[in-house]
């Protein structure tokens, strides 16, 4: 293993069935495996919609799921360490894709956020995913059954390098019940980088938000944004209705 650090984005798609454990889960533990167990180098997992379509297969939502990691692991040593976790913890009937792209060498970010943005729109092919993944500089590959789920992983890539899609995965704060806190203290502690309203505008640090129910984020402008909303004269967190369309 090198000692130089890697900047890795990874995106996997299509690796659970009803009843099994999610692709966001098998992402996060593939993230603390790479960053060793350092969750300062492990960043947080995006969860990215893709296009719902007849003539497309999925469990629930098709949608893939990417993270961002800086490790001790060349890109290829990563993949087969992503590849044997998520060959362990895939259902049976799953269509597994693994992309894997090192910030730090050239790569066709224009194409590759084209591509995400399109796959929110339309039905994409296996050789369209291959043929970027070569164009873009993308380690590409599937493991499993239809191996369809690459279309998502590079899709996932492109949607992350655009910033301005998804949703974080995992609840930052859960079964609150009405509790007040400043914009200053909800970023304290849950490690969000901001407090954002509908509009994409900072909330300022002093202003009070009461958090009911789960405190979930999306990912806007590059950042893990906690989003809100005025109800009643006072800002209150985004309810599930209202998180669905990011």
């Amino acid at each position: 293993m090198t000692s130089t650090t890697h900047s890795l984005l990874i995106c996997i798609d299509d690796t659970d069935d009803i009843g099994t454990k999610g692709t966001g889960e098998i992402a996060q533990e593939i993230a603390l495996l790479l960053s060793e167990g350092q969750l300062s180098r492990c960043a947080f997992v995006t969860r990215h919609q893709l296009y719902v379509h007849p003539d497309i297969p999925y469990t629930s939502h098709n949608s893939a799921m990417c993270f961002q990691v800086r490790t001790r692991f060349t890109l290829l040593q990563a993949k087969a360490i992503a590849i044997t976790h998520l060959t362990q913890q895939m259902a049976s009937a799953s269509d597994p894709g693994l992309a894997l792209l090192d910030l730090h060498n050239d790569y066709d970010e224009a194409a590759l956020i084209e591509f995400g943005l399109a796959a929110k729109k339309m039905v994409k092919t296996k050789a369209q995913a291959y043929q970027l993944a070569q164009q873009a500089g993308v380690d590409l590959s599937e493991h499993g059954g239809s191996g369809d789920g690459v279309i998502g992983a590079i899709a996932g890539i492109g949607l992350r390098l655009f910033g301005d899609d998804g949703r974080v995965k995992g609840q930052l704060l859960s079964k609150q019940s009405g509790q007040i806190y400043s914009a200053a203290q909800l970023i304290e502690m849950t490690g969000a980088d901001r407090v954002i309203d509908l509009q994409d505008n900072v909330v300022g640090l002093s202003e009070l938000i009461m958090v009911t129910g789960n405190l979930k984020a999306v990912f806007r402008q590059h950042q893990n944004s906690i989003l809100v909303t005025p109800k009643a004269g006072q800002w209150i967190n985004a309810d599930k209705q209202q998180l669905k369309s990011y």
